[in-house]
């Protein structure tokens, strides 16, 4: 009898620590539709802000500042790690905007830059038609014609027909969840965690 008490116990404690433990991706996901709370008017204005963990303001931001602020929740400061590698790596980044040098204000939310970061520091994943190919967490980048790039965050909630996984994005409407994976054409997929 007391062998299986103790069994019970311990089964007991190791569904609640599994519970509690929430595994990174997941994380990430829930931080990203936490954001999806906020107001914030899409506004792709420059703005000079402090560093590292600067941002720009609340009400205000762009694609890349749903990844920024997501990941800030798990306590990753993406300002700080992109402009540290792009410091130490300058060349491997592009040159569309005829920077001589980084800029901490602005090189982090540029998807571009995001793009080769995250496949530097991270894993870059396989692009295709194919929506189980894109898990929790991921992060996808899109060409939206005329030079136009975006990114969006993959998490773990499902389209209403159940095939594809939704994304929390700012596209224009603010921070929002929406089914729109395969809208645009992907260049772009990866999975970074420090």
């Amino acid at each position: 009898m007391k062998k299986l008490l103790l069994l019970f116990i311990i089964s007991l404690f190791s569904s609640i620590h599994i519970d509690a433990q929430t595994n990174f991706e997941e994380k990430l996901s829930n931080a990203a539709i936490e954001l999806t709370n906020d107001k914030v008017v899409y506004d792709p204005t420059y703005f000079n802000i402090s560093y590292p963990n600067g941002d720009v303001p609340k009400d205000k931001g762009v694609c890349t500042d749903v990844i920024i602020r997501a990941y800030r929740k798990l306590g990753i400061d993406l300002q700080k790690e992109v402009h540290e590698d792009m410091a130490q790596h300058f060349a491997k980044y592009p040159k569309i905007w005829g920077l001589k040098s980084t800029d901490k204000n602005i090189d982090h939310r540029r998807v571009p830059n995001l793009m080769v970061f995250f496949e530097r520091k991270g894993e870059k994943k396989t692009i295709s038609t194919n929506s189980q190919d894109y898990n929790t967490g991921d992060i996808v980048c899109w060409n939206l014609g005329g030079g136009i790039t975006h990114i969006g965050i993959v998490i773990h909630k499902k389209s209403a027909d159940n095939k594809r996984p939704l994304i929390v994005h700012n596209i224009g409407s603010g921070q929002v969840i929406e089914d729109c994976l395969f809208n645009y054409k992907i260049i772009g997929h990866y999975s970074y965690k420090k």
